[in-house]
């Protein structure tokens, strides 16, 4: 089923507002572009969220916040299993398309952007998300305008890439940062990351 209803992502600019110092900073934010999907006795839905994280790893819980207004809300209730698909840097249009803001020649929530399989649960995954996350709905939690679903983990899939970075209405992908340098303070620095020339701070700090 493909969904034709408004914008309703949290990653849609919002609509022209007075000035809000929350969601100008909340813009500011740097996250991670996921598709949440869901097939079953309601039809196939799916929805770019950007509010997504891990919840607990025992049990294995993740949890995406999707906007009250979206069909996919009860969707997810009544089939019961959703899919929740980090997306990469090749996925900027299947995260438009499912944000409500296709580019010419697709339809809003087409699926026939990107490429999809049947996950166990019967929801679609999109078949080289970075990375997919199978789910059982554990809790659903209502908080001022969104639903927060607490997935129980039953299936993961990991494909690798470069994950799609979403900030300030702009796609973007992760770029290594070098650690820091204080010269008052020889040897300072992470010793879990690497310098720019591939050597290891910690050995470096010897």
């Amino acid at each position: 089923m493909t969904v034709s209803a408004e914008t309703t992502s949290a990653d849609a600019p919002p609509a022209a507002h007075p000035y809000d110092p929350f969601i100008a900073a909340m813009g500011a934010v740097a996250t991670g572009v996921t598709v949440v999907a869901t097939d079953g006795e309601t039809g196939r839905f799916a929805q770019t969220v950007s509010a997504m994280c891990s919840v607990s790893a025992d049990p294995r819980l993740v949890l995406v916040c999707i906007n009250s207004r979206s069909p996919i809300n009860e969707a997810i209730r009544t089939n019961g299993v959703f899919t929740v698909n980090v997306l990469g840097s090749q996925h900027d249009h299947v995260a438009d398309t499912f944000a409500g803001r296709p580019w010419p020649g697709k339809d809003p929530w087409d699926f026939s952007c990107g490429e999809w399989e049947q996950a166990p649960s019967g929801s679609p995954r999109i078949r080289d998300a970075v990375a997919s996350f199978d789910c059982s709905i554990h809790q659903v939690v209502e908080a001022g305008t969104h639903q927060i679903h607490i997935g129980l983990v039953t299936s993961v899939e990991t494909h690798g890439g470069e994950p799609l970075i979403y900030s300030a209405q702009t796609y973007a992908k992760p770029l290594p940062v070098p650690p820091s340098v204080f010269d008052d303070y020889p040897g300072s620095g992470p010793t879990y990351r690497k310098n720019t020339d591939g050597t290891n701070t910690k050995e470096n700090a010897k």
